[in-house]
């Protein structure tokens, strides 16, 4: 227990960052992104539409990457194939993550030009996800740990409960969000236990990660003193506990007391704690929440494979991976070129931007058969990479499982079917790839 109690600083909870993104673009049209490229998919329009399959096809069948030209974010290379991901990943020193060459997102690094027209300093978020070997490793390695097998056992009691207690608290015979009340509350509340944050405002972090993992907001340069405020209000939030964590007489096993604990992290400058949290936030908070939602999209339009899952509840562990290969809920990541090299019959240059299509690779019809239905019988269902490949491979990826594998199997001991009956509205992002709203009703199997 902390010895000290800390005050907490006030914090906003509005507006939301789409409302924000939203009523931007309606007093401003003129400001909408263009993509004249007709392989420019880093258009957020074909996700919110859910239009994108055909295009990425279309890419996959001419080769495993492209060069665009032109897009709001710069030229880059498209890489659409799962092999070809796959063999980009394992060089890590030649395509480089590193925040100081532009980071893991299709965004750009303002130029010194577009600084001075702004008047503000360089911001940037440096997190271990952004970072190359050997400052990576030191930084992963702290939190590795809470993301153990064994440390997956200690989490799945408390997992379990949970879940259980809020499919029982669901409403019964009227329509309702499945991503407010059960895809968001179960994440958050997830993230709540791991960084040990006070229960009552673990709706804060939602908030946050909307804020901080939109990359279509952060190239609205109108909202970026916004976004950095609220960014900003995150930090001294997680400051604060910071320092009441430092005050107990025993390291706690939540992740902001190992960070104290830890030599690679305890001496962050301020932008690289803040980077952190934003990784641990958006990577344990986005994906998940995606993906429970994703679940219930894909055995709504699958009712045989839900049938399948209602027959057999052993199915359930490679459900989860095949749920995560239809879902991938996040659609790209990016990297940088360090030398001039060759990839696949392609020359890429010195500082070339090489954006990795998760999502298109886990539809890669030379790795996955049938690949666009869902299958939960399929054999290679793990041969997804919607957690990444390579050193950079999700380091939460098991607790996501194992959040997923409890859903479904607390949903199958309740004898659970939930139905799709009312609007559903997808993120309109190229990053984030998931549900802002489902409505649903549940019934009984």
């Amino acid at each position: 227990m902390a010895t000290a109690a800390v005050t907490r600083p006030e914090c906003r909870t509005s507006p939301t960052a789409y409302g924000a993104l939203t009523q931007h673009f309606a007093e401003h049209p003129e400001e909408r992104p263009e993509h004249p490229h007709k392989w420019d998919v880093s258009r957020s329009d074909i996700y919110a539409n859910n239009t994108w399959h055909p295009i990425f096809r279309e890419m996959r069948e001419a080769g495993p990457l492209h060069y665009i030209p032109e897009s709001p974010f710069g030229p880059y290379w498209a890489v659409v194939q799962h092999k070809a991901i796959q063999h980009i990943e394992a060089l890590p020193e030649i395509f480089s993550s590193s925040w100081e060459h532009g980071g893991i997102t299709i965004l750009n690094r303002l130029s010194e030009e577009e600084l001075a027209e702004t008047g503000v300093d360089r911001r940037e978020l440096p997190m271990f996800i952004a970072m190359d070997r050997p400052q990576h490793t030191g930084q992963r390695r702290t939190v590795a740990p809470k993301f153990t097998p064994s440390g997956m056992a200690e989490m799945e009691v408390e997992i379990r409960q949970r879940t259980g207690e809020l499919l029982d608290s669901l409403p019964r015979g009227e329509v309702f969000d499945w991503v407010d009340k059960v895809s968001i509350e179960l994440t958050t509340g997830m993230l709540a236990i791991l960084f040990g944050f006070p229960w009552e405002d673990r709706r804060l972090l939602t908030f946050w990660s909307d804020w901080a993992g939109d990359t279509e907001l952060a190239t609205v340069r109108a909202l970026d003193e916004q976004r950095w405020g609220f960014l900003h209000e995150m930090a001294a939030y997680f400051q604060s506990l910071w320092v009441e964590r430092t005050h107990d007489k025993e390291p706690g096993d939540d992740l902001i007391s190992m960070m104290i604990h830890s030599e690679a992290m305890n001496q962050m400058r301020p932008e690289e704690f803040m980077g952190n949290l934003v990784l641990l936030i958006v990577g344990g908070n986005d994906t998940t929440r995606n993906t429970m939602s994703g679940i219930i999209h894909s055995f709504d339009k699958f009712p045989d494979q839900r049938k399948l899952f209602e027959q057999d509840p052993s199915l359930i562990p490679n459900a989860v991976q095949e749920c995560l290969r239809m879902q991938t809920p996040l659609a790209h990541m990016r990297r940088t070129c360090t030398e001039d090299t060759e990839v696949f019959g392609q020359q890429i240059k010195k500082g070339d931007k090489v954006v990795l299509w998760y999502l298109s690779a886990n539809r890669d019809e030379q790795v996955f058969e049938d690949p666009d239905k869902l299958d939960i019988t399929r054999e290679n269902a793990r041969r997804h990479i919607a957690f990444g490949y390579g050193i950079h491979r999700c380091v939460g990826a098991r607790l996501a499982e194992l959040q997923l594998r409890v859903l479904l199997e607390e949903m199958h001991k309740r004898r659970m079917r939930v139905h799709v009956a009312g609007d559903v509205e997808r993120v309109r992002a190229n990053f984030v790839h998931g549900f802002r709203k489902m409505e649903v009703e549940i019934t009984e199997f």
